[in-house]
């Protein structure tokens, strides 16, 4: 039932409701892309965080828009590791 990948979960419980989830958020990302009031990108960077842990097709995809965009990608990589860390009580560096 495991796929392999990185942060993959092994209880196909959680790893169900992290595809479902990721399901859910990557469409609602595509409708806020044309709605002024969704936060399109937020949801769907989210979605295919969530399901390129899971999916190996996703986790293929993630890789080629991290070669073709390695600017953008590195900032919000590391815009995800202050979050991270605000939220594990480490605070986080503005």
């Amino acid at each position: 039932m495991d796929q392999g990948l990185p942060g993959s979960t092994k209880h196909p419980v959680w790893r169900g409701i992290k595809i479902t989830l990721g399901a859910l958020l990557v469409p609602l990302g595509i409708v806020g892309l044309f709605l002024p009031f969704l936060q399109g990108v937020l949801f769907l960077l989210v979605g295919v965080a969530l399901l390129s842990s899971e999916i190996p097709f996703v986790a293929r995809l993630r890789d080629r828009v991290r070669k073709r965009y390695p600017g953008p990608w590195e900032k919000a990589e590391e815009l995800g590791e202050r979050l991270k860390a605000r939220f594990r009580g480490k605070g986080g560096e503005r």
